[in-house]
């Protein structure tokens, strides 16, 4: 087996080039052909990373972040291209969904190395304009979006706890956001929800944020996807229910509604979305779910 190993040392929180190395070394000791590939910007690594791909490597390893994943995905989704995570980023959650996240560079090497692989599902965004783009883990809108927005712009501390921070920051200044959503149900019907809302988050895997399970019954192999509304309601109401987001009990408060789910258009005026930690298009966006399309190594 020959694998690219994309190591982007432009990706927020520093250089993953000590996990790279350690699982370059791993994968040559079980016999895998290894080129690293290491660009100077996220559109370098994206060229770097289709010509590997045209040249016809057997896999890509990615050693970083949901950032550097995320970028991997667009060039791999609707491909037979595997998919390998050295997890080495700052919220890790697509590792998380594919039970890597707990995984050392050389854990994560040997994963690879075995050769087990599934299909998982991805989530594809058309954008206003008619791009599209991939996410793995979880699109983000309205509260949480600007808590991205915030914990990006932070120097400190590095790791989940940014995010806590920047929830508690948001919360002081919490607001309903008016939205209208058109939602494609599991079972082929249709619903529109006209009205205000404090998020809208749709989930293909669980987690986001460094480990928060927003959408937790969210299987990224299950064909569907998983839609997250929360309504406004007092402020301290709502900061009850910030605990049991981090539990992952929250869908069941009287503010929050979710459905499983096909597609869904969200809009709402100068709101930014973020899909694996990035952000991904301005809304209106409409998000559908894409069977299968990514192979992943698992361990």
């Amino acid at each position: 087996m020959n694998v690219v190993l994309l190591v982007n040392p432009a990706a927020r929180g520093g250089a993953h080039t000590g996990s790279a190395t350690r699982a370059a070394e791993r994968l040559r000791e079980s016999g895998v052909g290894v080129t690293v590939l290491s660009g100077g910007s996220a559109s370098e690594s994206s060229r770097l990373l289709r010509t590997a791909i045209e040249l016809g490597t057997d896999a890509v390893a990615v050693a970083g972040g949901d950032g550097t994943v995320h970028l991997a995905i667009q060039e791999l989704a609707g491909t037979d291209v595997r998919l390998g995570i050295i997890p080495a980023g700052t919220g890790n959650d697509m590792a998380t969904a594919l039970g890597l996240r707990e995984l050392d560079a050389v854990a994560a090497a040997d994963a690879i190395a075995a050769e087990r692989t599934r299909r998982i599902d991805l989530a594809r965004v058309t954008r206003a304009d008619g791009s599209t783009a991939y996410f793995g883990s979880v699109l983000a809108s309205g509260f949480d979006s600007r808590v991205n927005d915030r914990a990006n712009a932070m120097r400190w501390p590095r790791g989940g706890s940014r995010y806590n921070i920047a929830i508690l920051i948001e919360f002081l200044t919490l607001k309903g956001i008016p939205y209208e959503v058109d939602i494609e149900l599991a079972d082929g019907g249709r619903e529109r929800l006209v009205g205000e809302l404090v998020m809208a988050t749709v989930g293909n895997g669980s987690h986001y944020g460094g480990g928060i399970p927003i959408c937790p019954d969210a299987d990224p192999e299950d064909g569907l996807l998983d839609l997250i509304l929360v309504r406004p309601a007092g402020r301290l109401k709502l900061l009850g229910l910030l605990p049991r987001v981090y539990r992952g009990t929250h869908t069941t408060a009287r503010e929050v509604s979710t459905f499983r789910i096909r597609g869904v258009r969200l809009s709402s005026p100068g709101v930014t979305a973020y899909a694996d930690g990035d952000p991904i298009g301005a809304l209106p966006l409409t998000v559908e779910v894409a069977p299968s399309a990514l192979r992943v190594f698992t361990p």
